[in-house]
């Protein structure tokens, strides 16, 4: 006989439970009803809360300056190219045109122990300026950087050969450039002038653009390294050559050095007093060149690439600092003794170029 399975009977307590349950839930929905859906309560996100008496920091303005000065501008900056005039400096040339409205002037010595000018504009715009002379050797190793304009009355082939290859662009008296001329109030050689005006109408494409800054300014003053760190000083009593010495003497009224040619005050044809906000020594090799001079000279150029010693007086104060240029087409810079940067003060600036082993300055 095959097994059969059995299914047991639920014992008597177990239908008693279960029907227990389904009274309990008979008995739940009589009272309650159709039960609701219940609803997931969602996240409450509770944004800041901002005080309407309070404004967002504004982003602070910096107010355009002058490249070549550090000084505000009134308005806006003109773009256009830093304007480099040659200008002579024999007492044949004296007062020069223009020379106050300079951003930047260098004072180079030339053959026969003549003191010539480099002098840069871009900030101010004067009627005229002059007398203007022949280009130099070390006229590129100083404008390179500033990709600008240079205009001079002529020049030797090899030396505009050099001035060519810098960049800069050259206005030249001898090729028929526009605006210059020769005034028939002084003899010639000193008596050849220009008009900045038409110098900037001729800038080309390639050097139509405002230049970088050559020298690094502090915002005031009084945060100028020579005013901040420097010693008190009253006079700088340079020895450039035999025929230059030039002296810049501290007024505290005006806040600036006036020049003196040797003993005499220096000023401009206007009546101006020559006068400038910061005064730079730089000493460096003087050396000759191959391209010859009357008599037998060599016209000499200066050793600018590389470093050397130098002062920056400002403020009625001098410091020591190193000069540091690491290229021909690079600015040259200062630098304090722990090699930060050392800060002229706004306004304009004249370089002098001292001739190491032969130039001096002495401060007083």
């Amino acid at each position: 006989m095959t097994p059969r399975s059995i299914r047991r009977a639920p014992s008597a307590p177990a239908l008693r439970v279960v029907g227990l349950v389904g009274v309990l839930a008979l008995t739940l929905v009589g009272c309650s009803g159709d039960p609701e859906p219940q609803e997931t309560p969602s996240p409450v996100v509770q944004g800041p809360t901002i005080d309407p008496d309070k404004q967002p920091v504004p982003t602070p303005s910096v107010a355009p300056v002058w490249p070549l000065t550090g000084v505000a501008a009134k308005g806006t900056v003109k773009e256009r190219p830093a304007l480099a005039v040659k200008i002579e400096n024999t007492s044949a040339a004296r007062p020069q045109t223009g020379l106050e409205d300079a951003d930047v002037v260098w004072e180079t010595i030339v053959e026969f122990q003549v003191s010539r000018f480099v002098a840069v504009y871009h900030s101010h715009t004067p009627a005229e300026i002059g007398p203007i002379r022949s280009v130099r050797p070390m006229d590129p190793l100083i404008l390179a950087p500033t990709n600008g304009l240079l205009a001079f009355s002529g020049g030797q082939r090899g030396i505009l050969e050099l001035a060519q290859a810098s960049g800069l662009q050259l206005l030249s008296n001898d090729a028929g450039v526009a605006g210059m001329y020769r005034s028939a109030d002084r003899p010639a050689p000193h008596n050849v002038y220009g008009d900045p005006k038409t110098f900037w109408g001729l800038a080309n494409s390639s050097h139509s653009a405002a230049p970088g800054a050559q020298f690094l300014f502090a915002r005031t003053a009084d945060e100028a390294a020579a005013v901040a760190g420097g010693k008190p000083a009253k006079t700088l009593a340079f020895r450039l050559s035999a025929a230059a010495s030039p002296t810049w003497t501290w007024q505290s009224s005006s806040r600036t050095w006036l020049r003196s040619e040797g003993s005499s005050p220096a000023v401009a044809r206007s009546g101006e007093r020559l006068a400038a906000t910061n005064v730079v020594s730089i000493v460096a090799n003087h050396p000759d060149t191959r391209y010859p001079a009357q008599g037998g000279a060599r016209v000499p150029t200066y050793d600018l690439v590389g470093s050397g010693t130098g002062t920056i007086a400002t403020g009625g104060r001098t410091i020591e600092v190193t000069w540091k240029k690491a290229a021909q087409d690079k600015p040259l810079r200062l630098f304090l003794p722990g090699g930060e940067p050392a800060l002229l003060a706004p306004g304009n600036t004249w370089v002098e170029l001292v001739p190491k082993g032969s130039g001096s300055l002495t401060v007083s």
